[in-house]
């Protein structure tokens, strides 16, 4: 079967973003600065194009300007988003940027909210959580035991 051209863009673009990732990923400082300045660019990006909107097309309505923009041009703020979302997007961190990793792995197993649980629930999840520590704490010094045994049969 044929790949239409959408297809042939997402897939170049899903196996640059891998290649981006794995170099990034052995250099962790600066897969942080690309990142951090993707979602600088982003937001600043809105800003600018939110703000030229509200002064254009609101403030101009009533004949006066919020404040002066000076020479920025209309495509300031757009280019900055568009820049600041290539960035993102070829290193991964678009959505978890925006949204946050709990948020998609929530979704993923299909938990409710926090807000949407009702206080049996919210109870429940908590005492489980307590009796996997407890459980935890229970293989940990088994675990310590059997060394020090091993440890005992060596010498």
């Amino acid at each position: 079967m044929e790949k239409n051209i959408f297809q042939k863009i997402v897939y170049f673009f899903d196996k640059l973003e891998d290649r981006v990732r794995h170099r990034l990923s052995r250099k962790p400082l600066f897969y942080a600065l690309v990142g951090g300045t993707g979602v600088i660019l982003f937001w600043r990006g809105l800003w600018h194009f939110t703000d030229y909107v509200n002064n254009r097309i609101f403030f101009a309505l009533s004949g006066r300007y919020s404040f002066e923009f000076g020479t920025l041009p209309w495509w300031d703020g757009i280019s900055s988003m568009v820049l600041g979302g290539i960035l993102l997007l070829m290193t991964g961190v678009f959505v978890s940027s925006f949204i946050g990793n709990e948020v998609i792995l929530t979704g993923v197993r299909g938990d409710k909210k926090i807000a949407e649980k009702t206080e049996v629930e919210v109870v429940s999840e908590i005492e489980e959580t307590v009796k996997l520590k407890k459980k935890i704490n229970q293989m940990s010094q088994t675990l310590e035991e059997i060394e020090k045994s091993l440890e005992k049969h060596k010498k």
